[in-house]
Protein backbone atom coordinates (compact mmCIF):
# COMPACT_ATOMS: atom_id res chain seq x y z
CA UNK A 1 0.00 0.00 0.00
CA UNK A 2 1.38 3.42 -0.93
CA UNK A 3 2.49 5.50 2.02
CA UNK A 4 0.91 8.90 2.44
CA UNK A 5 3.02 11.62 0.80
CA UNK A 6 3.72 15.16 1.97
CA UNK A 7 1.36 17.82 0.67
CA UNK A 8 1.73 21.58 0.61
CA UNK A 9 -0.59 21.77 3.61
CA UNK A 10 1.33 19.23 5.74
CA UNK A 11 4.58 19.09 7.65
CA UNK A 12 7.42 16.89 6.39
CA UNK A 13 7.07 13.11 6.24
CA UNK A 14 9.23 11.02 8.61
CA UNK A 15 12.62 9.98 7.27
CA UNK A 16 11.65 6.28 7.23
CA UNK A 17 8.59 6.82 4.98
CA UNK A 18 8.84 4.97 1.65
CA UNK A 19 9.61 7.47 -1.10
CA UNK A 20 8.12 7.05 -4.54
CA UNK A 21 10.44 8.60 -7.20
CA UNK A 22 9.13 10.87 -9.97
CA UNK A 23 8.78 8.04 -12.51
CA UNK A 24 6.28 6.31 -10.20
CA UNK A 25 4.09 9.38 -9.63
CA UNK A 26 0.86 10.21 -11.40
CA UNK A 27 1.04 12.98 -14.00
CA UNK A 28 -0.76 15.43 -11.69
CA UNK A 29 0.01 14.18 -8.20
CA UNK A 30 -1.13 16.56 -5.45
CA UNK A 31 1.25 14.85 -2.99
CA UNK A 32 4.29 16.31 -4.78
CA UNK A 33 5.37 19.41 -2.86
CA UNK A 34 6.40 22.74 -4.31
CA UNK A 35 9.86 22.18 -2.80
CA UNK A 36 10.25 18.96 -4.81
CA UNK A 37 9.15 20.64 -8.05
CA UNK A 38 11.58 23.50 -7.43
CA UNK A 39 14.50 21.22 -6.51
CA UNK A 40 14.29 19.23 -9.75
CA UNK A 41 13.63 22.39 -11.79
CA UNK A 42 16.88 23.96 -10.60
CA UNK A 43 18.77 20.77 -11.41
CA UNK A 44 17.28 20.69 -14.93
CA UNK A 45 18.08 24.40 -15.48
CA UNK A 46 21.72 23.78 -14.50
CA UNK A 47 21.95 20.93 -17.01
CA UNK A 48 20.32 22.95 -19.82
CA UNK A 49 22.62 25.88 -19.18
CA UNK A 50 25.56 23.71 -20.23
CA UNK A 51 23.92 22.83 -23.56
CA UNK A 52 24.98 24.70 -26.68
CA UNK A 53 22.31 27.17 -27.77
CA UNK A 54 20.73 26.18 -31.13
CA UNK A 55 21.36 28.67 -33.96
CA UNK A 56 18.50 30.43 -35.72
CA UNK A 57 19.44 30.13 -39.43
CA UNK A 58 16.41 32.21 -40.35
CA UNK A 59 16.97 31.98 -44.11
CA UNK A 60 16.54 28.22 -44.12
CA UNK A 61 12.92 27.12 -44.12
CA UNK A 62 13.68 23.65 -42.77
CA UNK A 63 16.48 24.72 -40.43
CA UNK A 64 14.76 23.95 -37.11
CA UNK A 65 14.00 20.39 -38.17
CA UNK A 66 17.50 19.77 -39.51
CA UNK A 67 19.06 21.22 -36.41
CA UNK A 68 17.23 18.88 -34.07
CA UNK A 69 17.45 15.72 -36.13
CA UNK A 70 20.96 14.81 -35.00
CA UNK A 71 20.56 15.96 -31.42
CA UNK A 72 17.99 13.32 -30.50
CA UNK A 73 16.48 10.36 -32.24
CA UNK A 74 12.99 11.69 -31.69
CA UNK A 75 10.25 11.60 -29.13
CA UNK A 76 8.47 8.64 -30.67
CA UNK A 77 11.39 6.31 -29.93
CA UNK A 78 11.93 7.36 -26.33
CA UNK A 79 8.83 8.81 -24.76
CA UNK A 80 7.03 5.52 -23.94
CA UNK A 81 8.87 2.30 -22.98
CA UNK A 82 7.79 -1.02 -24.41
CA UNK A 83 5.07 -2.92 -22.59
CA UNK A 84 6.39 -5.00 -19.71
CA UNK A 85 9.64 -3.09 -19.31
CA UNK A 86 10.68 -1.53 -16.03
CA UNK A 87 11.41 2.15 -16.48
CA UNK A 88 14.59 3.32 -14.81
CA UNK A 89 15.12 6.85 -13.52
CA UNK A 90 17.56 7.55 -16.36
CA UNK A 91 15.10 6.32 -19.00
CA UNK A 92 12.41 8.55 -17.50
CA UNK A 93 14.66 11.60 -17.72
CA UNK A 94 15.86 10.67 -21.24
CA UNK A 95 12.24 10.54 -22.42
CA UNK A 96 11.79 14.12 -21.23
CA UNK A 97 15.04 15.26 -22.89
CA UNK A 98 13.98 13.66 -26.20
CA UNK A 99 10.79 15.72 -26.18
CA UNK A 100 12.76 19.00 -25.95
CA UNK A 101 14.23 19.90 -29.34
CA UNK A 102 13.02 23.36 -30.43
CA UNK A 103 15.26 26.44 -30.66
CA UNK A 104 14.37 30.04 -29.85
CA UNK A 105 14.21 30.72 -33.61
CA UNK A 106 11.48 28.10 -33.97
CA UNK A 107 9.66 29.75 -31.05
CA UNK A 108 9.84 33.11 -32.86
CA UNK A 109 7.99 31.64 -35.84
CA UNK A 110 5.49 29.75 -33.66
CA UNK A 111 4.66 32.92 -31.68
CA UNK A 112 4.25 35.05 -34.81
CA UNK A 113 2.13 32.33 -36.45
CA UNK A 114 -0.03 32.17 -33.34
CA UNK A 115 -0.34 35.93 -32.61
CA UNK A 116 0.45 37.86 -35.79
CA UNK A 117 -2.97 38.56 -37.27
CA UNK A 118 -2.98 42.26 -38.17
CA UNK A 119 -6.12 42.21 -40.28
CA UNK A 120 -8.44 43.18 -37.40
CA UNK A 121 -6.14 45.99 -36.22
CA UNK A 122 -7.32 48.71 -38.70
CA UNK A 123 -10.91 48.10 -37.54
CA UNK A 124 -9.87 48.41 -33.88
CA UNK A 125 -7.96 51.65 -34.50
CA UNK A 126 -10.90 53.00 -36.51
CA UNK A 127 -13.40 52.43 -33.68
CA UNK A 128 -11.08 54.18 -31.21
CA UNK A 129 -9.35 56.84 -33.34
CA UNK A 130 -5.62 57.18 -34.00
CA UNK A 131 -4.55 58.36 -30.55
CA UNK A 132 -6.58 56.01 -28.30
CA UNK A 133 -6.18 53.14 -30.78
CA UNK A 134 -2.39 53.26 -30.94
CA UNK A 135 -2.32 53.86 -27.17
CA UNK A 136 -4.44 50.76 -26.52
CA UNK A 137 -2.25 48.59 -28.75
CA UNK A 138 0.88 49.92 -27.06
CA UNK A 139 -0.56 49.17 -23.60
CA UNK A 140 -1.73 45.68 -24.57
CA UNK A 141 1.64 45.00 -26.21
CA UNK A 142 3.55 45.95 -23.04
CA UNK A 143 1.25 43.94 -20.77
CA UNK A 144 1.42 40.99 -23.18
CA UNK A 145 5.23 40.95 -22.98
CA UNK A 146 5.05 41.27 -19.19
CA UNK A 147 2.56 38.38 -18.94
CA UNK A 148 4.81 36.26 -21.15
CA UNK A 149 7.74 37.02 -18.86
CA UNK A 150 5.70 35.96 -15.80
CA UNK A 151 4.78 32.64 -17.39
CA UNK A 152 8.42 32.06 -18.32
CA UNK A 153 9.59 32.84 -14.77
CA UNK A 154 7.13 30.38 -13.23
CA UNK A 155 7.93 27.72 -15.86
CA UNK A 156 11.65 27.99 -15.14
CA UNK A 157 10.98 27.49 -11.43
CA UNK A 158 8.74 24.41 -11.60
CA UNK A 159 9.51 22.51 -14.85
CA UNK A 160 12.03 19.67 -14.86
CA UNK A 161 12.90 16.45 -16.66
CA UNK A 162 11.46 14.56 -13.68
CA UNK A 163 8.25 16.63 -13.51
CA UNK A 164 7.81 18.30 -16.93
CA UNK A 165 5.29 21.16 -17.24
CA UNK A 166 3.56 20.52 -20.54
CA UNK A 167 0.66 22.99 -20.63
CA UNK A 168 -0.85 26.13 -19.12
CA UNK A 169 -2.84 24.18 -16.53
CA UNK A 170 0.36 22.63 -15.13
CA UNK A 171 1.56 26.07 -14.02
CA UNK A 172 -1.77 26.82 -12.33
CA UNK A 173 -1.67 23.40 -10.65
CA UNK A 174 1.78 23.92 -9.16
CA UNK A 175 1.02 27.49 -8.07
CA UNK A 176 -2.54 27.10 -6.71
CA UNK A 177 -3.62 23.44 -6.83
CA UNK A 178 -5.98 21.06 -8.62
CA UNK A 179 -9.03 23.34 -8.85
CA UNK A 180 -6.94 26.07 -10.50
CA UNK A 181 -5.63 23.53 -13.05
CA UNK A 182 -9.17 22.51 -14.01
CA UNK A 183 -10.29 26.15 -14.39
CA UNK A 184 -7.36 27.03 -16.65
CA UNK A 185 -7.58 23.85 -18.71
CA UNK A 186 -11.32 24.26 -19.37
CA UNK A 187 -10.85 27.93 -20.27
CA UNK A 188 -7.92 27.14 -22.58
CA UNK A 189 -9.67 24.24 -24.34
CA UNK A 190 -12.86 26.30 -24.87
CA UNK A 191 -10.83 29.30 -26.10
CA UNK A 192 -8.90 27.20 -28.63
CA UNK A 193 -12.08 25.53 -29.86
CA UNK A 194 -13.80 28.92 -30.29
CA UNK A 195 -10.69 30.30 -32.01
CA UNK A 196 -10.90 27.39 -34.39
CA UNK A 197 -14.52 28.32 -35.04
CA UNK A 198 -13.52 31.96 -35.50
CA UNK A 199 -10.90 31.22 -38.17
CA UNK A 200 -13.33 28.79 -39.84
CA UNK A 201 -15.90 31.61 -40.14
CA UNK A 202 -13.24 34.00 -41.41
CA UNK A 203 -11.78 31.71 -44.05
CA UNK A 204 -15.13 30.25 -45.06
CA UNK A 205 -15.99 33.81 -46.10
CA UNK A 206 -12.55 34.06 -47.66
CA UNK A 207 -13.13 31.01 -49.90
CA UNK A 208 -16.65 32.24 -50.72
CA UNK A 209 -15.32 35.59 -51.93
CA UNK A 210 -12.59 33.92 -54.00
CA UNK A 211 -15.31 31.90 -55.79
CA UNK A 212 -17.34 35.10 -56.41
CA UNK A 213 -20.13 33.47 -54.38
CA UNK A 214 -20.66 30.81 -57.06
CA UNK A 215 -19.70 28.05 -54.63
CA UNK A 216 -22.50 27.06 -52.22
CA UNK A 217 -21.48 28.76 -48.99
CA UNK A 218 -21.89 25.77 -46.67
CA UNK A 219 -19.14 24.08 -48.71
CA UNK A 220 -16.67 26.94 -48.12
CA UNK A 221 -16.00 26.50 -44.38
CA UNK A 222 -16.24 22.73 -44.92
CA UNK A 223 -13.28 22.87 -47.36
CA UNK A 224 -11.26 24.78 -44.76
CA UNK A 225 -12.19 22.23 -42.07
CA UNK A 226 -11.19 19.20 -44.16
CA UNK A 227 -7.75 20.62 -45.03
CA UNK A 228 -7.31 21.85 -41.46
CA UNK A 229 -7.88 18.54 -39.77
CA UNK A 230 -5.44 16.88 -42.17
CA UNK A 231 -2.77 19.36 -41.02
CA UNK A 232 -3.72 18.81 -37.37
CA UNK A 233 -2.63 15.17 -37.69
CA UNK A 234 0.88 16.60 -37.17
CA UNK A 235 1.27 15.98 -33.43
CA UNK A 236 4.52 17.69 -32.41
CA UNK A 237 5.29 21.40 -32.47
CA UNK A 238 8.76 20.56 -33.77
CA UNK A 239 7.10 19.32 -36.95
CA UNK A 240 5.22 22.62 -37.18
CA UNK A 241 8.52 24.53 -37.37
CA UNK A 242 8.79 24.82 -41.15
CA UNK A 243 5.03 25.44 -41.51
CA UNK A 244 5.20 28.27 -38.96
CA UNK A 245 8.15 29.77 -40.84
CA UNK A 246 6.21 29.64 -44.11
CA UNK A 247 3.09 31.08 -42.46
CA UNK A 248 5.01 34.05 -41.06
CA UNK A 249 6.30 35.13 -44.48
CA UNK A 250 2.88 34.63 -46.06
CA UNK A 251 1.42 36.99 -43.46
CA UNK A 252 4.08 39.61 -44.13
CA UNK A 253 3.46 39.36 -47.89
CA UNK A 254 -0.31 39.68 -47.34
CA UNK A 255 0.26 42.85 -45.29
CA UNK A 256 2.22 44.56 -48.07
CA UNK A 257 -0.15 43.40 -50.82
CA UNK A 258 -3.26 44.71 -49.04
CA UNK A 259 -1.52 48.02 -48.19
CA UNK A 260 -0.54 48.56 -51.82
CA UNK A 261 -3.99 47.63 -53.10
CA UNK A 262 -5.76 49.88 -50.59
CA UNK A 263 -3.61 52.88 -51.51
CA UNK A 264 -4.70 52.63 -55.16
CA UNK A 265 -8.33 51.46 -54.91
CA UNK A 266 -11.47 52.77 -53.21
CA UNK A 267 -13.00 50.84 -50.26
CA UNK A 268 -15.41 47.98 -50.81
CA UNK A 269 -18.46 50.16 -50.02
CA UNK A 270 -21.09 47.49 -50.63
CA UNK A 271 -20.07 45.20 -47.74
CA UNK A 272 -19.39 47.99 -45.22
CA UNK A 273 -22.70 47.29 -43.43
CA UNK A 274 -21.46 43.79 -42.54
CA UNK A 275 -18.45 44.61 -40.37
CA UNK A 276 -16.87 48.01 -40.95
CA UNK A 277 -15.96 50.74 -38.47
CA UNK A 278 -19.06 52.68 -39.52
CA UNK A 279 -21.36 49.71 -38.87
CA UNK A 280 -20.00 49.48 -35.33
CA UNK A 281 -20.05 53.16 -34.31
CA UNK A 282 -22.35 55.15 -36.67
CA UNK A 283 -24.35 53.51 -39.45
CA UNK A 284 -25.23 56.89 -40.99
CA UNK A 285 -21.56 57.38 -41.92
CA UNK A 286 -21.75 54.44 -44.38
CA UNK A 287 -25.32 54.92 -45.65
CA UNK A 288 -25.57 56.03 -49.31
CA UNK A 289 -27.80 58.95 -50.32
CA UNK A 290 -30.78 58.77 -52.66
CA UNK A 291 -28.46 58.70 -55.69
CA UNK A 292 -26.43 55.78 -54.30
CA UNK A 293 -23.41 57.92 -53.41
CA UNK A 294 -21.58 56.91 -50.24
CA UNK A 295 -20.41 59.53 -47.68
CA UNK A 296 -16.77 60.66 -48.01
CA UNK A 297 -14.02 58.94 -46.01
CA UNK A 298 -13.59 60.36 -42.49
CA UNK A 299 -10.76 59.71 -40.00
CA UNK A 300 -10.51 60.70 -36.34
CA UNK A 301 -7.53 61.46 -34.13
CA UNK A 302 -9.55 60.91 -30.95
CA UNK A 303 -12.60 58.81 -30.10
CA UNK A 304 -14.91 59.07 -33.12
CA UNK A 305 -18.10 58.49 -31.16
CA UNK A 306 -19.73 58.35 -27.74
CA UNK A 307 -21.05 54.88 -28.66
CA UNK A 308 -19.45 52.90 -25.82
CA UNK A 309 -20.50 49.52 -27.22
CA UNK A 310 -18.75 50.12 -30.55
CA UNK A 311 -15.58 51.44 -28.90
CA UNK A 312 -15.32 48.50 -26.50
CA UNK A 313 -15.84 45.99 -29.29
CA UNK A 314 -13.00 47.70 -31.15
CA UNK A 315 -10.88 47.43 -28.02
CA UNK A 316 -11.68 43.70 -27.81
CA UNK A 317 -10.32 43.28 -31.32
CA UNK A 318 -7.11 44.70 -29.86
CA UNK A 319 -7.25 42.06 -27.14
CA UNK A 320 -7.50 39.33 -29.78
CA UNK A 321 -4.56 40.87 -31.67
CA UNK A 322 -2.11 40.11 -28.82
CA UNK A 323 -3.83 37.02 -27.39
CA UNK A 324 -1.84 33.83 -27.63
CA UNK A 325 -0.05 33.49 -24.32
CA UNK A 326 -2.09 30.35 -23.60
CA UNK A 327 0.22 28.52 -26.04
CA UNK A 328 3.52 29.77 -24.60
CA UNK A 329 3.86 26.89 -22.13
CA UNK A 330 3.55 24.34 -24.94
CA UNK A 331 6.29 26.22 -26.80
CA UNK A 332 8.61 26.31 -23.77
CA UNK A 333 7.95 22.65 -23.00
CA UNK A 334 9.47 21.62 -26.34
CA UNK A 335 12.54 23.88 -26.15
CA UNK A 336 15.99 22.43 -25.72
CA UNK A 337 16.95 25.52 -23.67
CA UNK A 338 13.82 27.22 -22.27
CA UNK A 339 16.08 29.98 -20.95
CA UNK A 340 16.26 31.27 -24.56
CA UNK A 341 12.48 31.63 -24.80
CA UNK A 342 12.57 35.30 -23.78
CA UNK A 343 14.79 36.14 -26.74
CA UNK A 344 12.35 34.61 -29.22
CA UNK A 345 9.37 36.20 -27.47
CA UNK A 346 10.86 39.73 -27.29
CA UNK A 347 11.80 39.74 -30.98
CA UNK A 348 8.45 38.25 -32.02
CA UNK A 349 6.45 40.76 -29.95
CA UNK A 350 8.49 43.69 -31.31
CA UNK A 351 7.81 42.54 -34.90
CA UNK A 352 4.11 42.00 -34.10
CA UNK A 353 3.67 45.41 -32.46
CA UNK A 354 5.41 47.23 -35.33
CA UNK A 355 3.30 45.41 -37.92
CA UNK A 356 0.11 46.22 -36.02
CA UNK A 357 0.67 49.95 -35.59
CA UNK A 358 2.01 50.57 -39.11
CA UNK A 359 -0.57 48.40 -40.87
CA UNK A 360 -3.52 49.54 -38.74
CA UNK A 361 -2.77 53.25 -39.16
CA UNK A 362 -2.08 52.92 -42.90
CA UNK A 363 -5.32 51.07 -43.67
CA UNK A 364 -7.44 53.39 -41.53
CA UNK A 365 -5.90 56.43 -43.24
CA UNK A 366 -7.03 55.23 -46.68
CA UNK A 367 -10.38 53.68 -45.74
CA UNK A 368 -11.64 55.61 -42.71
CA UNK A 369 -15.08 54.51 -41.52
CA UNK A 370 -15.21 51.89 -44.32
CA UNK A 371 -12.27 49.99 -42.79
CA UNK A 372 -13.45 46.39 -42.66
CA UNK A 373 -12.72 43.49 -40.31
CA UNK A 374 -10.76 41.65 -41.70
CA UNK A 375 -9.06 44.49 -43.57
CA UNK A 376 -8.20 42.64 -46.79
CA UNK A 377 -11.91 42.03 -47.51
CA UNK A 378 -12.37 45.80 -47.67
CA UNK A 379 -10.35 46.12 -50.89
CA UNK A 380 -12.74 46.77 -53.81
CA UNK A 381 -10.56 45.43 -56.66
CA UNK A 382 -11.38 41.73 -57.05
CA UNK A 383 -7.90 40.75 -58.26
CA UNK A 384 -6.13 42.24 -55.24
CA UNK A 385 -8.93 40.99 -53.01
CA UNK A 386 -8.31 37.45 -54.26
CA UNK A 387 -4.54 37.74 -53.80
CA UNK A 388 -5.01 38.79 -50.18
CA UNK A 389 -7.59 36.05 -49.66
CA UNK A 390 -5.29 33.31 -50.95
CA UNK A 391 -2.26 34.46 -48.93
CA UNK A 392 -4.22 34.77 -45.69
CA UNK A 393 -6.05 31.50 -46.37
CA UNK A 394 -2.75 29.59 -46.45
CA UNK A 395 -1.35 31.27 -43.32
CA UNK A 396 -4.75 30.87 -41.62
CA UNK A 397 -4.72 27.13 -42.22
CA UNK A 398 -1.35 26.88 -40.48
CA UNK A 399 -2.55 28.93 -37.49
CA UNK A 400 -5.78 26.91 -37.29
CA UNK A 401 -3.82 23.64 -37.33
CA UNK A 402 -1.75 25.00 -34.42
CA UNK A 403 -4.92 25.85 -32.44
CA UNK A 404 -6.36 22.43 -33.19
CA UNK A 405 -3.15 20.63 -32.28
CA UNK A 406 -2.79 22.22 -28.85
CA UNK A 407 -6.52 22.31 -28.10
CA UNK A 408 -6.80 18.55 -28.66
CA UNK A 409 -3.66 17.93 -26.58
CA UNK A 410 -5.13 19.90 -23.66
CA UNK A 411 -8.38 17.92 -23.93
CA UNK A 412 -6.58 14.60 -24.33
CA UNK A 413 -4.08 15.00 -21.49
CA UNK A 414 -6.43 16.58 -18.96
CA UNK A 415 -9.72 14.81 -19.66
CA UNK A 416 -9.05 11.49 -21.39
CA UNK A 417 -5.81 10.64 -19.54
CA UNK A 418 -6.74 12.07 -16.12
CA UNK A 419 -10.39 11.01 -15.94
CA UNK A 420 -10.74 8.06 -18.33
CA UNK A 421 -7.20 6.63 -17.97
CA UNK A 422 -6.50 6.82 -21.70
CA UNK A 423 -2.99 5.82 -22.85
CA UNK A 424 -0.34 8.52 -23.10
CA UNK A 425 -0.56 10.51 -26.32
CA UNK A 426 2.89 9.31 -27.51
CA UNK A 427 2.00 5.63 -27.23
CA UNK A 428 0.74 3.70 -30.27
CA UNK A 429 -2.82 3.59 -28.95
CA UNK A 430 -2.59 7.23 -27.93
CA UNK A 431 -1.64 8.26 -31.46
CA UNK A 432 -4.63 6.39 -32.88
CA UNK A 433 -7.02 8.00 -30.39
CA UNK A 434 -5.54 11.45 -31.14
CA UNK A 435 -6.06 10.89 -34.86
CA UNK A 436 -9.69 9.88 -34.24
CA UNK A 437 -10.41 12.98 -32.13
CA UNK A 438 -9.12 15.42 -34.78
CA UNK A 439 -12.11 15.23 -37.18
CA UNK A 440 -14.57 15.36 -34.25
CA UNK A 441 -12.86 18.47 -32.85
CA UNK A 442 -12.90 20.21 -36.24
CA UNK A 443 -16.54 19.20 -36.80
CA UNK A 444 -17.53 21.00 -33.60
CA UNK A 445 -15.61 24.07 -34.80
CA UNK A 446 -17.45 23.84 -38.13
CA UNK A 447 -20.87 23.77 -36.41
CA UNK A 448 -19.92 26.82 -34.32
CA UNK A 449 -18.72 28.63 -37.43
CA UNK A 450 -21.80 27.73 -39.45
CA UNK A 451 -24.28 28.81 -36.77
CA UNK A 452 -22.87 32.28 -35.98
CA UNK A 453 -22.77 34.77 -38.87
CA UNK A 454 -21.96 37.92 -36.81
CA UNK A 455 -18.17 37.61 -37.08
CA UNK A 456 -17.22 40.91 -35.39
CA UNK A 457 -19.26 40.22 -32.25
CA UNK A 458 -18.24 36.57 -32.17
CA UNK A 459 -14.62 37.75 -32.00
CA UNK A 460 -15.56 40.17 -29.21
CA UNK A 461 -17.19 37.54 -27.03
CA UNK A 462 -14.24 35.12 -27.47
CA UNK A 463 -11.84 37.90 -26.50
CA UNK A 464 -13.83 39.04 -23.46
CA UNK A 465 -14.73 35.62 -22.04
CA UNK A 466 -11.54 33.67 -22.66
CA UNK A 467 -8.60 35.30 -24.43
CA UNK A 468 -8.40 38.39 -22.23
CA UNK A 469 -8.35 36.23 -19.09
CA UNK A 470 -5.83 33.75 -20.47
CA UNK A 471 -3.48 36.52 -21.60
CA UNK A 472 -3.82 39.18 -18.91
CA UNK A 473 -5.78 37.89 -15.87
CA UNK A 474 -4.27 34.46 -15.22
CA UNK A 475 -0.49 35.16 -15.60
CA UNK A 476 -0.28 37.59 -12.62
CA UNK A 477 -2.49 35.24 -10.59
CA UNK A 478 -0.17 32.27 -11.28
CA UNK A 479 2.92 34.42 -10.61
CA UNK A 480 1.42 35.54 -7.28
CA UNK A 481 0.87 31.93 -6.15
CA UNK A 482 4.37 30.97 -7.28
CA UNK A 483 6.03 33.88 -5.42
CA UNK A 484 4.06 33.15 -2.24
CA UNK A 485 5.19 29.52 -2.25
CA UNK A 486 8.74 30.37 -3.20
CA UNK A 487 9.13 32.83 -0.30
CA UNK A 488 7.78 30.33 2.23
CA UNK A 489 9.69 27.38 0.79
CA UNK A 490 11.31 24.79 3.02
CA UNK A 491 13.94 22.22 2.07
CA UNK A 492 13.70 18.99 0.10
CA UNK A 493 15.90 15.92 0.62
CA UNK A 494 15.88 13.87 -2.61
CA UNK A 495 17.44 10.84 -0.93
CA UNK A 496 14.33 10.11 1.15
CA UNK A 497 11.83 12.44 -0.49
CA UNK A 498 11.47 14.49 2.67
CA UNK A 499 10.14 18.06 2.66
CA UNK A 500 10.71 20.24 5.73
CA UNK A 501 8.64 23.39 6.07
CA UNK A 502 7.43 25.43 9.04
CA UNK A 503 4.38 27.18 7.56
CA UNK A 504 1.28 25.31 6.41
CA UNK A 505 -2.27 25.98 5.28
CA UNK A 506 -3.78 29.46 5.00
CA UNK A 507 -1.09 30.98 7.22
CA UNK A 508 1.48 30.11 4.56
CA UNK A 509 -0.32 32.22 1.94
CA UNK A 510 -0.72 35.18 4.29
CA UNK A 511 2.94 35.05 5.35
CA UNK A 512 4.09 34.48 1.78
CA UNK A 513 2.23 37.53 0.48
CA UNK A 514 4.08 39.81 2.92
CA UNK A 515 7.49 38.12 2.53
CA UNK A 516 10.47 38.73 0.25
CA UNK A 517 11.18 42.36 1.10
CA UNK A 518 9.50 45.66 0.20
CA UNK A 519 9.98 45.32 -3.56
CA UNK A 520 8.46 41.82 -3.62
CA UNK A 521 5.49 42.97 -1.53
CA UNK A 522 4.87 45.80 -4.00
CA UNK A 523 5.08 43.27 -6.86
CA UNK A 524 2.49 41.09 -5.08
CA UNK A 525 0.14 44.06 -4.65
CA UNK A 526 0.67 45.02 -8.32
CA UNK A 527 -0.25 41.49 -9.41
CA UNK A 528 -3.46 41.60 -7.37
CA UNK A 529 -4.41 44.96 -8.93
CA UNK A 530 -3.56 43.74 -12.45
CA UNK A 531 -5.63 40.61 -11.88
CA UNK A 532 -8.66 42.61 -10.71
CA UNK A 533 -8.36 45.23 -13.47
CA UNK A 534 -8.18 42.55 -16.16
CA UNK A 535 -11.12 40.68 -14.66
CA UNK A 536 -13.15 43.91 -14.65
CA UNK A 537 -12.29 44.55 -18.30
CA UNK A 538 -13.44 41.03 -19.09
CA UNK A 539 -16.82 41.75 -17.51
CA UNK A 540 -17.17 45.04 -19.37
CA UNK A 541 -16.22 43.34 -22.62
CA UNK A 542 -18.81 40.60 -22.13
CA UNK A 543 -21.48 43.25 -21.60
CA UNK A 544 -20.50 45.13 -24.77
CA UNK A 545 -20.26 42.01 -26.95
CA UNK A 546 -23.61 40.64 -25.75
CA UNK A 547 -25.26 44.02 -26.38
CA UNK A 548 -23.69 44.02 -29.85
CA UNK A 549 -25.09 40.55 -30.55
CA UNK A 550 -28.57 41.65 -29.44
CA UNK A 551 -28.43 44.65 -31.78
CA UNK A 552 -27.20 42.59 -34.74
CA UNK A 553 -29.85 39.91 -34.36
CA UNK A 554 -32.68 42.44 -34.42
CA UNK A 555 -32.36 42.11 -38.19
CA UNK A 556 -32.64 38.75 -40.00
CA UNK A 557 -29.18 37.19 -40.20
CA UNK A 558 -27.81 34.86 -42.84
CA UNK A 559 -26.14 31.87 -41.16
CA UNK A 560 -23.80 29.44 -42.82
CA UNK A 561 -26.23 26.53 -43.18
CA UNK A 562 -27.30 27.92 -46.54
CA UNK A 563 -25.89 28.30 -50.02
CA UNK A 564 -25.94 32.10 -49.83
CA UNK A 565 -22.76 33.73 -48.55
CA UNK A 566 -23.10 36.22 -45.66
CA UNK A 567 -20.95 38.58 -47.76
CA UNK A 568 -23.24 38.40 -50.78
CA UNK A 569 -25.69 41.29 -50.45
CA UNK A 570 -27.33 40.72 -53.82
CA UNK A 571 -30.90 39.48 -53.64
Amino acid sequence: MMAKETTDNELSTPAHTTYYPPRQRRVHDSSVTFEEYHYYAQRTRDEQLRLEAPQWQWLTLLSSRKKTADAVQGEDEHAVPSSGQTVTDEEWVDASRAFRTASWGAVFYLITTDILGPFAVPFAIGTLGYGPGIGIFTAFGIVSVYSGYLLWKVFMGIDSHEFPARNYGDLAFRAWGTTARHIVNVLQAVALLLLLGQVTILFGQNISEISKYRLCYIICPLIFVVVGFLLTQIRTLRSFGWLANFGFWLNILAIFVSMGATAHNPPNFSISVLGSVGSAIDTTSITPDANGNYPPIVKYAGLPTTNLIGAINGLLSGVLAFAGLQLFIEFMAEMRRPRDFLRGMFIAQAVIYTAYVVYGSFMYYYQGQYTFNPAYLGVSNYGWQTTGNILTLLSGLIAAALYGNIGIKVFYNNVLVDIFNAPLINSKRGKLIYGAIVPVWWSIAFIIAAAIPAYVYFVSIISAAALLNLSYTIPPWIALGYDIKKHTMGTFDPAVGRTSRGLTGFNRYIRGFWSGGLFQILINIWHVLLFLASLSLSGLGLYASIEGFIEVFKNPQVNSFTCRSPLNLET
